[in-house]
């Protein structure tokens, strides 16, 4: 039977169903009138009656009888895989790439990826770890993340992770030879662990501010790391003394393995951010990654 006839077949199955050209006409959303045209021209076709009319009701024929236990289950299965199909089509699916920090990667995206993943399966998401200020429209990726005041202005970032502070920590062994800085510029007499800013090849200054003061300070020393891990371990290995973020050394701190210096001189400041083009238009995948990612800050 030609491919037009499918509906003239949903047609039959709605009256038979139904027992009533009205209660189907409703349920089809068109006329009475319309409906038993169809029916006539389905049975025209086929040659022979399928329904059975009265003025009080409608009921299949034999020959009616057996379509309708055929085409009703077939007509439920279809109904079912096209309701499927539309599920799917609202279910978040794809690939997102992101390029991140190491920092921000293993504190901020792991433990969110760890409860994001197995909810979306049909998601999967890159993280390539990379120090750089990356051109993320250039690379490919979809977003990046950056702290907060690096973010460029022409693009749309969502905190991910709450206000940030930095940490000056050496080993007990390190200032039972050396004096411990009082002010950030005494550092310049001290065997510092140095960063190397992979996207210009220079050595980050470290930054300090102190009620409204601000200050930025070049140091010297005999070690210098592109990545926190080996920083933190000179430290505590009593190598010299190591600038990292807070979160990295607390337990370390709170254990005696380092000593906290110059405090008062890290305030805190806007932390990571997932930042992305503002022109761009992201799937359903990446839409519901920057929920699962989005800070929401603990109410009080």
């Amino acid at each position: 039977m030609a491919s037009e006839n499918f509906n003239n077949l949903a047609a039959f199955v709605a009256v038979a169903k139904e027992r009533s050209f009205t209660r189907a006409a409703a349920k089809l959303g068109v006329s009475q009138s319309a409906l038993s045209q169809t029916i006539k021209g389905l049975e025209a076709r086929l040659g022979m009656r399928l329904l059975t009319r009265n003025t009080r009701s409608v009921s299949p024929t034999d020959a009616g009888e057996r379509l309708l236990q055929t085409l009703a289950p077939r007509f439920e299965e279809i109904e079912q895989e096209v309701s499927a199909l539309s599920d799917l089509r609202d279910k978040p699916a794809g690939t997102v790439r992101i390029t991140a920090g190491e920092h921000p990667a293993i504190s901020l995206l792991q433990p969110a990826l760890k409860r994001f993943l197995p909810e979306h399966p049909d998601i999967k998401v890159e993280v390539i770890t990379d120090y750089g200020l990356t051109d993320i429209v250039a690379e490919g990726y979809d977003a990046g993340v950056r702290m907060g005041e690096q973010v460029a202005k022409d693009m749309i970032a969502v905190p991910i992770g709450p206000d940030m502070r930095m940490a000056v920590v050496a080993a007990p062994s390190y200032f039972e030879k050396h004096p411990r800085p009082v002010v950030p510029q005494d550092l310049t007499g001290h065997n510092c662990i140095n960063i190397r800013l992979p996207t210009y090849g220079g050595l980050s200054v470290w930054d300090f501010d102190k009620d409204g003061r601000e200050l930025r300070v070049r140091v010297e020393g005999q070690l210098v790391f592109n990545n926190a891990p080996m920083r933190l371990a000179s430290a505590l290995d009593g190598l010299g003394i190591a600038y990292m973020p807070e979160d990295f050394v607390l337990e370390h701190i709170a254990t005696g393995r380092l000593i906290r210096v110059l405090e008062d001189w890290c305030e805190p400041f806007p932390g990571y951010h997932l930042y992305y083009p503002s022109r761009r238009h992201g799937s359903s995948a990446f839409a519901v990654l920057i929920e699962a990612l989005r800070y929401r800050r603990p109410s009080t």
